[in-house]
């Protein structure tokens, strides 16, 4: 008997429905692959945990985040791990980063960033806000997007002070001699030199190490990097200078920048400047807790002559006003702003 192998109409409309079944299931396979893939934006910051770097970092994703709804992913990378300030501002540049959250260091990209490192310019953060609407928006911000750069908000790393494992610094005399570290911005440089210490940029990340060893004798920084990084537990004596006021700059790459899609750059932007509250907030309370800490900490604190200091500092205003094109207007104005 010879079989027949044709299949039956019912059986050829399943075979049709299967197949319709797997390709209409492909289809959705691959449309859904778009949505899965979502837009991972980085972040990075040198900030140890606990740091000011590290809170306001991770306040503004919490809050970005809650607002992207999934249409894209900020993430945090502190401690270093995208690099060095200084790296970290190049890759903005090449767009291999999205953000992140640089200090000192824009003032060897910007000339006019500069300012923030003139001692004792930044009297407190009230001052520092009109500072930031009538001199820096207006007067700095235009000169950083022609870097390819772009300043989404204007944060704080903070106060910084000096520490050291020589003897406690009451005025720039005390300095002489002494080996320290600063961070990658050539106008700190210059300051201490005119102080008359053997100051040496140096990436944070390799700051404790280069302490504990005795590669550097001491060190500058805000109370939040000093205590984060554990820079207490090797050095002697904190010295209250205050010498300058360092804000941070959430920033991005503008190339990079200008291809995210406009809903979410609206997003990071509201966000960085809502999030400036919690930064200044935050700032100050841990500016007491922090001094409390590292007093109990063992380490000697002491007060400093800040006229002895102020006094020592004019000419490194004379020679950043005679260098930098414009830079004595905007300090003009920012002193009479805290008047």
């Amino acid at each position: 008997m010879t079989t027949d192998t044709r299949k039956t109409p019912g059986a050829r409309a399943r075979l049709h429905t299967l197949a319709t079944a797997a390709v209409v299931g492909a289809i959705a396979l691959l449309g859904a692959a778009p949505a899965l893939a979502q837009m991972e934006l980085k972040l990075g910051h040198v900030g140890e945990p606990g740091s000011m770097f590290q809170k306001s970092a991770d306040e503004f994703a919490r809050r970005a985040n809650a607002k992207l709804a999934g249409k894209a992913k900020v993430v945090v990378y502190g401690s270093s791990q995208l690099g060095g300030d200084k790296e970290m501002v190049q890759k903005l540049k090449l767009g291999t980063i999205d953000m992140a959250l640089p200090s000192t260091v824009m003032s060897s990209e910007v000339d006019l960033i500069g300012m923030f490192e003139m001692p004792y310019i930044v009297k407190d953060r009230a001052h520092m806000g009109r500072i930031e609407r009538d001199v820096f928006w207006p007067g700095i911000a235009p000169a950083i997007e022609k870097k390819g750069l772009k300043v989404l908000a204007v944060w704080e790393n903070g106060v910084r002070h000096i520490t050291n494992n020589k003897r406690p610094i009451k005025g720039p005399d005390d300095l002489k001699g002494i080996k320290l570290r600063v961070p990658e911005g050539k106008w700190r440089v210059k300051m201490f030199q005119d102080y008359g210490a053997n100051p040496s940029p140096m990436k944070f990340s390799e700051l404790f190490t280069a302490l504990q060893t005795g590669v550097m004798d001491g060190q500058e920084n805000p109370f939040t990097q000093i205590y984060s990084a554990k820079l207490h537990e090797v050095q002697k004596y904190l010295s209250l200078s205050g010498h300058v006021y360092t804000p941070a700059y959430l920033a991005v790459g503008t190339r990079r920048y200008n291809s995210l899609p406009e809903d979410v750059r609206k997003v990071l932007e509201e966000t960085a400047r809502e999030t400036q509250a919690y930064v200044y907030e935050t700032a100050a309370k841990d500016e007491t807790e922090l001094l409390a800490k590292l007093k109990q900490s063992g380490i000697q604190v002491n007060e400093v002559d800040k006229d002895a200091f102020i006094a020592a500092s004019k000419a490194i205003y004379e020679e950043f006003g005679k260098e930098v094109n414009g830079a004595k207007a905007l300090i003009d104005k920012a002193v009479a702003l805290g008047k």
